[in-house]
């Protein structure tokens, strides 16, 4: 269910069962008014909104951690790369408590594990495997996720943050070495409650591949052009995963009779008839995950309000092991003042919904691109950089300008060969990346 029309006609009331509480989530649902026209059939996009919020006193430990760093030390690493990325696991490392668990594995044709799962409080050992790494081989990606996984899974435990940290700068060219083929593994791996977070470093490695594992198991992603930011990021990396406040999270939408999902965009959900359902591996302190709906909706009667749906998440809560569970209400009133409807506009949730319409664009104009359809994909971006523009002369949104900027960007670069189409592209499908799971960075 791909790209159209930004419908952007109604808006839901809720009422939450209860309030949040610091260190929890907050669930929110509405759309872009909370008023409707009465006596026409129509479609509006409901957002749905979870928010994992801060405790500004923490009274419990953070969650311990157990974690597999995983290195390509193919031929391609040499040098620089390399070594940064050894600095990266030591920082990594020196910011473990001695209760979580590490494991270092490298891979180049083959896979070994040079530190086999252990408590971080074993330093020299893990410090030693660490600066054992050297470069050469080729790049068996496939193979190196799959054993770091099986390292976390000699400590997998639910009231953990279980994660494997994937380093590469290639391609995968030995074993299954498809997007496909890593996304499967990675949507497998999430349902164990394991996330993978992939860094691409430089211009040469697959940015499908790295992305849908790290979107199909809900780990993060970043491209690092230059490997002397890989530490950065891994420190990055760490700080998110010691947020992390609740796992196992399962979203459910439930519509009245007469009222019809139609697709979705933001995080990947399912429509089953009348219900919607979507999951988390995990959410984090901090963190916004947005999923919108479209739905279409029958005529409605001036001053009727009606349930219009119903949402339900749960999670298990990572600081007091239980399972925590939290639901809304949506109700939309109906009016015969289209004053009324215009002057009731979410526009928050209105951005929302121009952004994510335009990041489907995007992946559409890179799609183009990849085809050899050069000057369509030119068209398709010079569209959507007037769609964003036309939006942000409406709402006056910060998010709006950056994204025409970038839209702009990418238009004039989509002609560039070599490395300056690698660099455009990887940022591109960043971007993308990050408006549809939120990303942290």
């Amino acid at each position: 269910m791909k790209f159209l029309r930004p419908i952007l006609a109604l808006a839901l009331t809720l009422a939450t069962a209860a309030p949040a509480q610091a260190g929890d989530v907050r669930l929110d649902a509405r759309l872009s008014t909370p008023t409707m026209m009465a006596g026409t059939k129509q479609t509006a996009w409901l957002r749905v909104q979870l928010e994992g919020l801060a405790d500004p006193a923490p009274k419990l430990a953070r969650p311990a951690i157990n974690l597999a760093i995983v290195v390509d030390q193919s031929g391609s690493m040499q040098g620089s790369k390399i070594e940064q990325a050894r600095e990266a696991a030591l920082i990594a490392v020196g910011r473990l408590s001695p209760d979580d668990f590490v494991a270092v594995v490298a891979y180049d044709t083959t896979v070994r594990v040079v530190v086999p799962a252990t408590r971080a409080s074993d330093r020299r050992l893990i410090e030693a495997g660490i600066r054992s790494i050297r470069a050469n081989g080729d790049t068996a990606l496939f193979a190196g996720v799959a054993k770091g996984a099986e390292e976390v899974r000699k400590f997998l435990d639910p009231r953990r943050v279980n994660r494997v940290l994937l380093l590469s700068d290639g391609l995968a060219n030995v074993g299954p070495s498809s997007p496909a083929e890593l996304g499967a593994l990675g949507a497998s791996l999430a349902r164990e409650g394991i996330a993978v977070t992939t860094f691409g470093v430089g211009l040469g490695y697959n940015e499908d591949l790295m992305t849908e594992l790290a979107r199909r198991s809900d780990g993060n992603h970043a491209f690092i052009e230059n490997a002397a930011e890989l530490p950065r990021y891994f420190d990055l990396e760490l700080g998110t995963a010691t947020a992390v406040i609740g796992r196992d999270v399962d979203l459910r939408l439930r519509f009245p009779a007469g009222v019809r999902p139609l697709r979705t965009l933001g995080r990947t959900a399912e429509v089953f008839g009348a219900e919607v359902r979507a999951s988390m591996s995990q959410i984090y302190a901090g963190q916004k995950q947005v999923l919108l709906v479209e739905v279409e909706l029958p005529p409605g009667v001036a001053r009727d309000e009606q349930v219009m749906a119903s949402v339900k998440v749960g999670f298990s809560d990572l600081a007091t092991s239980t399972t925590q569970v939290r639901e809304a209400e949506a109700r939309v009133r109906y009016t015969l003042d289209r004053a009324a409807v215009e002057a009731a506009e979410e526009r928050a949730v209105s951005v929302n919904v121009v952004e994510l319409l335009a990041n489907e664009e995007s992946e559409r104009a890179v799609a183009l691109r990849d085809q050899g359809r050069v000057q369509e994909a030119r068209e398709l971006l010079m569209r959507n950089s007037a769609y964003i523009d036309e939006n942000d002369r409406r709402y006056n949104a910060p998010t709006l300008k950056k994204l025409k900027q970038k839209t702009d960007k990418s238009a004039k670069n989509v002609d560039a060969e070599g490395d300056a189409w690698s660099r455009e592209r990887k940022d591109m499908r960043k971007q993308q990346y990050d408006f549809e799971q939120n990303s942290l960075y």
